[in-house]
């Protein structure tokens, strides 16, 4: 046994399992994103919020190389270490992360199941066949988004909705420690949108994935996010603990509106609300 006045050491903190580091993105001469840096860990939900044109789907493209950085560096950690993201190639790079966009286009002629099996490319030899560990990810995938009751499907015929959880269980199928999320609850009605933000926590709590994720709505980044990264006009208006950067002075002046913050007394979790104009008289006549 240690002597009794030895002090307990304290649990090392994960490696970043992706940095951007000190990124400066353009669309063609105009810069959009000013130094911004962001680390992914294992095991946590880290949140990119910003009223629109705050930069933060151009950070989350960029992390997984469909936006050129102007300067700065992607690093993705690894078993010798960090190592730059330039220098994988997009076959290596498919291997380690995934991204979850709203610029898909639906394929015809194919079924649900066809579009799943896209996301296990990067896993196959040319011209192979799927493993049975290819088909236990499709499978693992499809039951986790809820698609596997239209597996054999065309997707001609279905909703956008049911379209977007299609792409997204393709991007688990992928099967990597690194997941990026572009509004994934876009055109979900209301009970998919629930089950997508469970499904977001499962990954990073029961796999220790590590999630990047976009979001419009700050009630589901309250409900999901360990980490937030809020963004204004390309600049980190704050960041840290979900619960530090959701605050009512944070994002009263990054959205420009008054916005209340409040505790449920129930489960603990930030309620957030954008009071406007009619929320100010409502408020007042209390």
């Amino acid at each position: 046994m240690p002597p009794a006045s030895a002090a307990p050491r304290a649990p090392h903190a994960p490696r970043p399992a992706l940095v951007g580091q000190e990124l400066h993105l353009r669309y063609g001469r105009h810069p959009v994103v000013h130094g911004v840096t962001i680390a992914l860990t294992p095991g946590t939900v880290t949140a990119l919020l910003g009223p629109n044109g705050s930069g933060k789907s151009t950070v989350l493209r960029s992390l997984a190389r469909l936006h050129p950085l102007g300067e700065g560096e992607i690093l993705l950690d690894g078993p010798e270490g960090a190592r730059s993201a330039a220098l994988l190639s997009a076959k290596e790079l498919a291997k380690a992360l995934t991204l979850f966009s709203q610029s898909r286009t639906s394929p015809q002629g194919l079924s649900v199941r066809d579009v799943v099996a896209f996301g296990r490319h990067p896993h196959r030899r040319r011209f192979a066949g799927l493993t049975d560990a290819d088909r236990a990810a499709i499978d693992h995938a499809m039951e986790l988004t809820g698609v596997s009751v239209f597996a054999a499907r065309g997707v001609g015929e279905l909703s956008g909705g049911e379209m977007q959880r299609v792409w997204l269980a393709s991007c688990l199928a992928q099967d990597t420690g690194i997941v990026l999320l572009d509004e994934p609850t876009n055109h979900l009605d209301l009970r998919y949108q629930i089950e997508t933000l469970d499904l977001v926590r499962d990954l990073a709590e029961i796999h220790g994935t590590a999630v990047g994720i976009v979001l419009h709505d700050l009630d589901h980044a309250a409900r999901i996010a360990d980490q937030v990264i809020l963004l204004s006009a390309g600049n980190i208006h704050a960041a840290g603990a979900a619960g530090e950067v959701l605050t009512s002075e944070h994002l009263s002046d990054v959205y420009d509106i008054p916005i209340d913050v409040t505790a449920d007394p129930r489960s603990g979790r930030l309620r957030i609300e954008a009071l406007g104009r009619r929320g100010i008289r409502v408020a007042a006549a209390v």
